[in-house]
């Protein structure tokens, strides 16, 4: 376990589902109010090749939004061309993906800043290996989990079963933010009201479509983070 990392675990409920913009905004928030911040992508799919090496976009966007010159190595050691499933990219080009580098880097990036921001793969169980899946690099860095509902069509079911999984795992568990993906989602309001009503878990509001500079609307998450990594 590596409990002595501070920060929290940024999951969704499903792919594209709001989780880079969700952990840079609060990078950033993080930022504004004097908090130095670590990123990390343990794992990507889908990347494109700079300079000889392969870069995955949500990773440099949380490298962007941390503001400081971080080595890509560090922050995503794992990282594979095809946009699939991390255990089929990584099984593309000969690789397996372990635990124990992930926890490692994590360690150190851990030493450079006061919370370090871990954006997951895909969904909660999309799978690493053949035995292992996302949840499990959760519970190895032991740190408070936030889930991103991605708000469309299929929200619903989509969030209770991700918040019900992630429950019955052995880790902290932060709350739950919405990203809103559909600009012209049909009652929009109404499905946030049933989240609120029906996932056992605490709320810190939505990030509307398109919004990825504001991060005021971050303050009620920011607080709480702070309070549960000790570090007002």
């Amino acid at each position: 376990m590596a409990s002595t990392i501070s920060g929290c675990f940024i999951t969704g409920t499903d792919t594209d589902c709001g989780k880079t913009v969700v952990s840079c905004a609060l990078m950033r928030q993080l930022r504004a109010q004097g908090k130095r911040v670590a990123p990390f992508k343990p794992v990507a799919a889908g990347a494109v090749q700079q300079n000889g090496a392969w870069r995955n976009e949500d990773a440099q966007q949380l490298i962007a939004a941390a503001g400081k010159d971080w080595r890509y190595d560090q922050v995503n050691p794992y990282c594979f061309p095809e946009p699939i499933s991390p255990h089929l990219a990584a099984e593309q080009v000969g690789a397996a993906i372990q635990l124990g580098p992930i926890v490692q880097a994590a360690q150190r990036l851990a030493t450079q800043a006061d919370l370090l921001i871990v954006e997951g793969a895909g969904g909660w169980l999309a799978p690493l290996n053949a035995t292992q899946t996302i949840a499990d690099i959760a519970v190895a860095l032991d740190l408070p989990v936030l889930l991103v509902v991605g708000l469309r069509l299929g929200c619903l079911n989509h969030a209770q079963l991700s918040a019900q999984a992630i429950q019955s795992a052995a880790v902290p568990v932060l709350g739950w933010i919405g990203a809103q993906l559909d600009p012209v989602m049909p009652y929009l309001a109404e499905n946030v009201q049933t989240l609120q009503q029906r996932l056992p878990l605490p709320y810190y509001g939505y990030i509307p479509y398109g919004e990825t500079e504001q991060v005021g609307y971050l303050d009620k998450l920011v607080e709480a983070l702070c309070e549960v990594s000790d570090c007002e």
